[in-house]
């Protein structure tokens, strides 16, 4: 016992030397100028910084009495509302958990009223976010775009209350036509706690369970399930039927639907049902509850893998990101040896480092897991999203419609998805570019946008809020949290003479002053990134913990639990393996295309004959 002990506080110490060695060397030198073999271990280092130090929870939402009450089968199959994956903690990361903080309480208090406004964030919009011309972001492809929102609408939603909104001044010069500009406040924390900084809650499960196309509400997800086989509804569209979406709330995050994202919950619901009938041809005698639990449980797995593997590679291209992130899904191992061991015996041990966190044993790393405002904050990606659309045509590459953002959104969806087959629009997103993630890049529809009912909104100008309302600590602030040197001046934030001159006038020669969005938008990125290093250390963190805190990715993510089938559906299938499944007549444009994320190949008629 005593020498067990002793092994143990000596690996804990050599772990902790280790990770304060990696802090210096990155520090000094940076990980991404690193070999890559040196580079992984600093990264390693770096991750258990940020576990030991940038995990807060929030306070527990109380455990409803009476047990799982209409859960179903809650052991073998997610729930609804994401509760019961932790089964010693039933309510962790349900619907209405709180978020969590990746800074100390005390950092996370929201600013005063007064600060809230200063410098005045419509005018920060209006001088370094308006898009004078289009950035592309040319090693990416608009679905990269499209699928990020996709995510995010499965990871969390806040809500906005109408009542007390904030009241921004306008310049005189503003043309914004509504004088003074509102701006709804974040939703309150229903059961608020009597001390520590303002909580919020979450309208969707903290899990990554891919809620945004199974639903968290009992009347949608009841809507969405066809009859019979454990399938959803699908009409000729390939979206659910119309009158489903008038279950959906489209003041929330269903208003913000569009074709991009139109795509990718098509094609993820026509791969619940192709894995429903695979699953039902190898077990015939599975019920439709149970054929539905199973697909649910293998394609929000490959989800996860694709973004894994699939996207995340995509927008942090650096060899080394590119690496670790296939270390987080397959191991050290790799793909091919790991996946011998993965969900049976391990003869080295239990460590996800070799064999990848899928089947590796659950850690919450002694914090309760939730997702955190702080990964909420640097997820603010809207300059991705053009404000112009070219449709081509599978058949020839030749334009076969132009259209504007609002022409694309959730009222004219449906008539856009009439107007061209779904393939010619999957290769016109896989042939397109998303916009950099950099100043003066913000979609001007999106600065100028009317929501489903009528509402006129600055997005970019209610994203800087909601970091300063929510407690977001600020760019250089945030940096010393997470253990990054602070800049002192503007040209050493943005290393760009002009622009360090811009944001010195907005922000009245402060640097202290520079909200974490801008300073994310303006920092030079790592080699192959498509954001920031800054936002990358939350990255670092969560990106592995949404795996290893979820039991359906680790101690669940095994035959009992998936099926054999399943199991095998997981391992064998890609982002690239799902499109083709489903759109043969992609294959030509996907061909030699190292990464479905990236731009694809111009389809001719000679090319799509010798394919």
């Amino acid at each position: 016992m005593l020498i067990a002990t002793a092994w143990s506080r000596s690996r804990s110490l050599t772990v902790a030397l280790a990770a304060r060695v990696a802090q210096q060397i990155d520090q000094t030198v940076g990980w991404a100028r690193l070999p890559k073999a040196v580079g992984l271990a600093v990264l390693i280092g770096l991750r258990h910084q940020l576990r030991t130090s940038n995990l807060y929870a929030a306070e527990p939402a109380p455990v409803p009495p009476g047990g799982p009450v209409g859960v179903g089968n809650y052991l073998g199959a997610r729930t609804r509302d994401g509760s019961y994956n932790d089964l010693a903690d039933p309510r962790m990361g349900a619907v209405g958990c709180r978020f969590g903080r990746n800074v100390p309480p005390e950092h996370s208090y929201p600013e005063s009223p007064q600060r809230l406004l200063d410098p005045n964030p419509r005018l920060i919009s209006r001088t370094l976010l308006t898009r004078d011309s289009f950035q592309p972001a040319t090693t990416l492809n608009l679905l990269a775009a499209a699928w990020i929102q996709f995510e995010v609408h499965d990871w969390f939603a806040h809500g906005s209350a109408a009542t007390q909104p904030w009241v921004v001044p306008l310049h005189d010069d503003d043309p914004w036509p509504q004088r003074p500009m509102r701006v709804e406040r974040t939703v309150p924390d229903p059961h608020p706690s009597p001390v520590g900084p303002p909580t919020f809650v979450t309208q969707e499960s903290h899990w990554w369970d891919a809620s945004q196309i199974y639903g968290t509400t009992p009347e949608l997800a009841s809507a969405l399930r066809a009859p019979e086989g454990g399938k959803l509804r699908i009409d000729e569209s390939g979206l659910p039927p119309p009158e489903v979406e008038a279950v959906a709330d489209l003041t929330g995050t269903a208003g913000n639907f569009w074709v991009g994202l139109a795509l990718l919950h098509s094609l993820f619901m026509l791969e619940h049902n192709a894995i429903c009938d695979h699953l039902a041809e190898a077990y015939p005698y599975l019920t439709g509850q149970q054929l539905y639990d199973k697909a649910r449980l293998v394609n929000s797995a490959l989800m996860a893998k694709i973004h894994t593997v699939d996207w995340t590679p995509a927008i942090i291209a650096h060899p080394t990101t590119v690496t670790a992130m296939h270390v987080n899904w397959f191991g050290l191992l790799g793909k091919k040896l790991g996946g011998r061991f993965r969900r049976g015996y391990r003869p080295f041990g239990s460590s996800p480092l070799l064999y990848g966190i899928p089947g590796s044993p659950t850690t919450h790393h002694g914090v309760p897991y939730s997702l955190t405002e702080e990964f909420v904050a640097v997820y603010r990606m809207h300059p991705l999203i053009p404000d112009e659309f070219t449709f081509r045509s599978l058949a020839d590459d030749h334009v076969i419609a132009q259209h504007e953002l609002p022409e694309l959104s959730v009222l004219n969806v449906r008539a856009r998805l009439s107007e061209t087959p779904m393939a010619d629009l999957l290769y016109s997103f896989g042939r397109g570019h998303p916009g950099a993630l950099s100043l003066h890049n913000f979609p001007r529809h999106l600065q100028h946008m009317h929501r489903v009912d009528g509402t006129l909104i600055d997005l970019a100008t209610i994203d800087l809020i909601r970091c300063r309302e929510r407690g977001v600590p600020r760019y250089n602030e945030f940096r010393k949290l997470f253990r990054l040197k602070p800049v002192k001046t503007f040209e050493e934030l943005t290393g760009d003479a002009a622009l360090a001159t811009e944001l010195r006038e907005a922000y009245d020669d402060d640097v202290d002053l520079v909200d974490l969005l801008i300073g994310l938008y303006a920092e030079p990125k790592p080699p192959g990134f498509g954001f920031s290093d800054t936002a990358f250390r939350v990255f670092i963190l969560m990106a592995t913990r949404r795996l290893e805190s979820d039991r359906f990715f680790t101690t669940d993510f095994r035959e009992e639990t998936y099926t054999v089938a399943g199991m095998k559906w997981v391992q064998d299938n890609d982002m690239r393996s799902v499109l083709l499944r489903h759109y043969r007549e992609l294959t030509p444009a996907l061909a030699g295309v190292a990464n479905p994320f990236a731009p694809w190949n111009r389809v001719s008629p000679t090319r799509k004959a010798s394919t």
